[in-house]
């Protein structure tokens, strides 16, 4: 038994939604979040479903509404040990398509709980440097890798933007651009990718008071645009960590679900407690345990999660 599933069992529960088995952390700081997920969350089983990679070559995008299209620099992908659509089978690309599944069992109702605005995803982590990034960039690429979904990834982190830098795509204009100037739309600044399915909307210029934009009447209305839009679209939200900014806990208020990335072995029980308490105006909450050292004499684990997500 995995020291997740002991702390879990202490609980009187079962494994915790985005934390798999098999891999290792700190037992008293997985406890203390799962203490607070059993309270105010809901959780579900994981199922793994294997798809096969969609993969559309440069430009064949279909445009939204007049939106750019760019090409996504698949060899940094690689290097940077994020899921690609070309890549042969991989363990991270199987970790990630067993950790989409119950967020798209959930985003579209097939889950045991209806989970309102369940298609809007944050993915934010206690503190910097935990791997947020890193895992939203493979939520998206491998969720876009679906049959019936598409996928849009926004760049929420408005303080420090990584999106773009990680894709290898430009981006003058984004989210908070739209949210100030009226008469800028959407597909003005939605960037559709080469990899079928998956969108991006980048952070934008910044701006001092950011966390006003977002609490504005005019965020509340683009998101429930982009949520309702399109009924098979999955909105990933890749935000600031809770603790370093106040932004992230103003775009919770809009979330059907969060994903909390924590860093094993290293982020304090502290730190994930003060951090949920930061977003319990939503329902949903599920723990993704980053950066673990494997068992002995396991097969594979969910594991270090690369380096780039800081």
């Amino acid at each position: 038994m995995s020291i997740i599933e002991k702390a879990a069992g202490k609980l009187g529960i079962g494994a915790p939604l985005l934390v798999p088995e098999g891999a290792s952390g700190d037992a008293s700081l997985i406890e203390g979040a799962l203490n607070k997920q059993r309270t105010h969350h809901h959780t579900a089983p994981f199922v793994a479903t294997p798809v096969e990679p969609i993969f559309s070559e440069p430009g064949a995008a279909a445009a939204e509404g007049g939106s750019q299209v760019q090409s996504i620099n698949l060899a940094r992908l690689h290097r940077m040990g994020v899921v690609a659509p070309d890549a042969e089978k991989s363990q991270v690309a199987e970790e990630f398509r067993i950790i989409k599944r119950p967020l798209i069992a959930n985003a579209f109702g097939q889950g045991a709980t209806r989970v309102k605005n369940g298609n809007l995803i944050m993915i934010t982590s206690s503190l910097p440097g935990e791997g947020k990034s890193f895992c939203a960039l493979n939520l998206a690429i491998s969720m876009a890798m679906e049959m019936d979904r598409t996928v849009l990834l926004v760049d929420a982190d408005v303080a420090k933007p990584r999106i773009p830098e990680y894709l290898g795509i430009h981006a003058d204009k984004g989210l908070l651009d739209v949210l100030q100037d009226k008469d800028l739309k959407l597909s003005d600044v939605l960037i559709r990718t080469d990899i079928a399915k998956l969108s991006v909307l980048p952070a934008g210029r910044t701006y001092k008071r950011a966390t006003e934009l977002l609490a504005s009447a005019a965020m509340t209305r683009l998101v429930e645009d982009i949520g309702n839009r399109y009924p098979d679209r999955i909105i990933l939200f890749d935000s600031p960590p809770l603790l370093a900014t106040s932004e992230s806990s103003v775009l919770a208020t809009h979330m059907g679900q969060i994903v909390m990335v924590v860093e094993a072995e290293k982020t304090s029980q502290e730190a994930v407690r003060e951090a949920l308490s930061h977003i319990q105006s939503c329902e949903v909450v599920g723990m993704l345990l980053n950066k673990t050292t494997p068992l002995p004499g396991a097969d594979y684990y969910y594991g270090y999660y690369g380096s780039y997500g800081k």
